[in-house]
């Protein structure tokens, strides 16, 4: 572990650090109590991103500081151990690269807090603000919005529900220095890259995988529904690993009246979770029906990376394939970033952009981006095109973090968000794909108030 950069979790007693210690090493080896002091020592655990070790975790005890930085008196659990603690933690940070500054936010900021984060400041280090005990969306605004006056990075999470676990693990990762980092490069196992087939019977699905695959993996049939289960195929294409999960032909729900068939498409829905990019297939001898649509919503709505395939196109005419794309990209409007491709499995026509475009898809889902690089990209984006005056009054614009990847989530701090009109959001994320160049990942852009709204 020696050789490993450490992150140090740092804060007053009983916000949490304990339990978040034992979230992020995915193990209870801290003793988690509602009593504050239980900690009082070091506590060190690696942190792995990707099945490798990413950096140690310090785990230290509740801190209380005064206003001239020295020790004042703590609750009962750690009283007379408060300069011990201090001086473990101080030690601890002394040797990492980094700090969690650990904050509750049921509670809210509290004067330990601001006494301890001055102390932290000092010290030098790279520090992301932990907003500990925020259970979900819905109240993050609100219980966040004073903790960006301690001028770190802020990021919501529930150590005790496992919210924003992930995007802790990230933002903490990019803490870390590059030279510094043991996992710079390519993991040398490079998982398979899971892709779901979807769409409606007889759309050539067993087809495509057959043809992906080069082998005849998967019963075709002209009969719609041969496909029943869903079924996984591993192959391997250009050195990389892929599994296909073939999936049995959905139609609408109104028209599923075998209860074997209800149940697979069922199976098929379950299975775009369980797939790292879904590939919706059309038959272009069909045309594009208002299921096709509901698929495109349905994916869309749950922000599951995907691209539209129409099988067949050998088989209508060019002008006739054309005006069927315009159709498709018209569904597509509220989602433009989804690629299309036209495909035949019987000729092998645009077979070859498959697989690439799905690889390039799932690295866009993970792109992370520092929170200095993101409010950087903000100040530019507002300074070419400001928000509009809505009832007089223009929004202002204070933050922009990354919450999550998987896909790429993105929130805005601003004074009101309900005078950033719909098209000025589209605006954002546009260039938001620009910058950083995720042009096919589904993404999610959340505006916040972060104050109250003004009266009138």
């Amino acid at each position: 572990m020696a050789t490993l950069p450490s992150i140090v979790l740092v804060g007053r007693p009983n916000v949490g650090k304990s339990t978040l210690f034992n979230r992020l090493i995915r193990s209870n080896r801290a003793i988690t109590h509602d009593r504050p002091g239980v900690t009082r020592d070091r506590m060190e655990g690696i942190v792995r991103r990707n099945g490798r070790p990413a950096f140690a975790v310090v785990d230290t005890g509740g801190i209380t500081l005064d206003a001239h930085a020295a020790v004042t008196e703590g609750p009962e659990g750690i009283r007379g151990f408060e300069a011990d603690i201090l001086r473990q933690a101080e030690a601890a940070m002394k040797e990492a690269c980094a700090v969690a500054f650990v904050v509750d936010g049921r509670d809210g900021l509290l004067p330990l807090d601001e006494f301890l984060a001055a102390h932290v400041r000092r010290m030098g280090l790279p520090t992301l603000c932990v907003v500990n005990k925020v259970d979900g969306l819905e109240r993050e605004d609100e219980l966040l919005a004073e903790f960006h006056r301690l001028g770190f990075p802020v990021l919501a999470v529930s150590a005790e529900h496992g919210h924003n676990i992930r995007a802790l693990t990230d933002e903490l990762a990019a803490l870390v220095p590059e030279e510094l980092r043991p996992d710079a490069g390519e993991s040398p196992e490079d998982p398979a890259l899971r892709l779901a087939m979807l769409g409606r019977p007889n759309a050539g699905k067993s087809s495509l995988i057959n043809a992906l695959s080069g082998e005849e993996r998967m019963i075709v049939s002209d009969v719609a529904g041969t496909t029943r289960d869903s079924v996984d195929v591993r192959f391997q294409q250009g050195g990389q690993d892929y599994v296909f999960v073939d999936t049995a032909g959905v139609r609408r729900r109104t028209r599923i009246t075998d209860i074997v068939e209800k149940y697979s498409v069922n199976a098929a829905l379950k299975s775009t979770s369980k797939a790292q990019v879904t590939l919706l297939t059309l038959d272009a001898t069909q045309g594009v029906s208002q299921q096709d649509k509901r698929l495109m919503d349905l994916l869309d709505t749950r922000k599951t990376p995907f691209m539209v395939l129409v099988n067949k196109c050998d088989l209508v005419p060019a002008g006739t394939l054309r005006q069927l794309e315009k159709n498709v990209r018209e569904m597509l409007a509220f989602c433009p970033h989804v690629p299309l491709l036209p495909v035949s499995a019987l000729t092998g026509r645009g077979l070859d952009k498959i697989l690439p475009m799905a690889r390039r898809i799932h690295e866009e889902c993970a792109v992370r981006v520092p929170t200095g690089q993101l409010n950087r990209a903000m100040e530019e984006v507002l300074t070419r095109h400001q928000p509009p005056v809505v009832k007089r009054v223009r929004a202002k614009f204070f933050y922009l973090t990354q919450a999550e990847t998987q896909p790429p989530t993105f929130v805005f701090f601003v004074s009101d968000a309900d005078r950033v009109p719909e098209s000025y959001a589209r605006y954002l994320e546009r260039s938001l794909r620009k910058i950083f160049g995720i042009q096919h990942a589904p993404m999610r852009l959340h505006l916040r108030s972060s104050h109250k709204k003004d009266r009138g």
